[in-house]
């Protein structure tokens, strides 16, 4: 006859007493979900590893450095019994099951009165997955149930949409370089529980279809200007969204707050009133370099990078880039949207000391499936960009890592 089920329960341990037998890798694993949910910790272990022996140091626990004795679980709710030593373990089982102790037992699950199950958290639910039975019982297929259920939540292509409880306002998201999966898991679940999307071009727009049919799209570019700047535009479209109690995310390839004009978009929404998340993003200064082979750091090569926008000419009366100081650096110079302006940007750092042979890369639809690599120096890089055809959005990068990965076009 197949075994009856285990039940399964949470167990609200604040102030109450936990006994943990054995200070070994498994009581280490436990000891911090155990922590966290509040309980009164006494470990009794003759010994300890030293993360166990640190939060013993930190009062987290109180640890009495001894082998296991008869009495040790009197007065507790629960204890974990993962000792070296069989008999000390059947031993304390015993005493458990004289006390009505709930016991979990790490060397023998069916002498056991309960079972840990493996489990997972994401934004305030915790996820516990219990095999049916203790004979045949799979750890690794309990544990990749748990982490399929876990990832789907955190990416939201697992939600109940109609049943959770969702705070009206905005969230300025940044979506990373390009390649879907570079989002943040934050990122991607609260794309999945919009209604309510701006969207910048450079944002990875794969997202945009895998969005639910009630969601609305809105393409930054494409907002009604009028009399409006465009930034005060796209700052209007968020709080009229939001004071409508709608959830907005406002899409933003990169980071919101590297030459996003996250602040700006912060501060609008607050004069307005409209509370606002900002979730950073994996900036394309660093890993779409990355993604073609370039470190902006090698040992014995570069020891700082240095990240401008090469939006205005060094020449302009707008530029706040100090170009001539730039020219004297060792490091690595990553320069973003500068494509128009390499040839007078590398005339200007050449002018003024960088080595007209300075390795140079220029790095097009970096992370995405058009990804494209052009190599050139300071001397060749205008006439470069211009016989290559390479066009925005791209990073490029000047210095002696440019060299130091494999040649490749990626």
């Amino acid at each position: 006859m197949a075994e009856n089920p285990a039940y399964p329960v949470g167990l609200r341990l604040t102030g109450r007493k936990v006994v943990v037998l054995g200070g070994g890798q498994v009581a280490q694993r436990r000891l911090p979900a155990l922590i966290a949910a509040g309980a009164d910790i006494l470990l009794v272990s003759p010994e300890a590893t030293p993360s166990v022996e640190a939060m013993a140091d930190a009062g987290e626990i109180t640890w009495q450095k001894r082998p296991y004795a008869d009495g040790d679980l009197a007065d507790a709710w629960y204890a974990l019994i993962a000792t070296g030593d069989t008999e000390a373990n059947t031993l304390a089982s015993a005493e458990a099951e004289r006390h009505r102790v709930w016991c979990v037992r790490s060397d023998d699950a069916d002498a056991a009165t309960a079972w840990t199950p493996a489990t997972g958290h994401s934004e305030g639910v915790t996820v516990a997955v219990l095999t049916t039975e203790a004979r045949g019982r799979d750890p690794r297929h309990t544990a990749a149930i748990r982490d399929a259920v876990v990832e789907g939540l955190r990416d939201g292509t697992l939600v109940a949409p109609h049943h959770r409880t969702r705070t009206p306002g905005v969230a300025l998201v940044g979506g990373g370089p390009g390649d879907p999966d570079l989002i943040t898991v934050r990122g991607r679940r609260l794309l999945a529980e919009a209604d309510v999307v701006i969207a910048d071009r450079l944002g990875p727009r794969d997202l945009l279809a895998e969005l639910p049919p009630h969601v609305e799209v809105i393409d930054a570019a494409k907002i009604p200007y009028g009399r409006f700047m465009a930034q005060e535009a796209i700052n209007n479209a968020l709080i009229e969204h939001a004071k409508q109690g709608k959830s907005v995310v406002r899409l933003k390839g990169g980071d919101p707050y590297v030459f996003g004009r996250g602040m700006e978009e912060l501060n609008a929404l607050a004069e307005a009133g409209i509370p606002c998340t900002v979730v950073p993003g994996i900036s394309s200064s660093i890993s779409v370099p990355g993604a073609a082979g370039i470190p902006v750091t090698h040992r014995g090569v570069a020891h700082e990078f240095t990240v401008v926008s090469g939006h205005v000419a060094p020449d302009d009366e707008r530029s706040l880039v100090d170009w001539p100081s730039l020219a004297k650096l060792t490091g690595t110079l990553v320069i973003l949207m500068g494509v128009d302006k390499i040839g007078k940007i590398a005339e200007t750092l050449v002018a003024h000391g960088k080595p007209a042979d300075t390795p140079v890369a220029l790095v097009q639809e970096g992370t995405t499936a058009a990804q494209r690599r052009v190599d050139a120096t300071l001397a060749t890089v205008g006439e470069t960009v211009r016989t290559q055809e390479v066009k925005p959005p791209a990073v490029i990068v000047i210095g002696e890592v440019v060299g130091v990965g494999p040649q490749t076009s990626a």
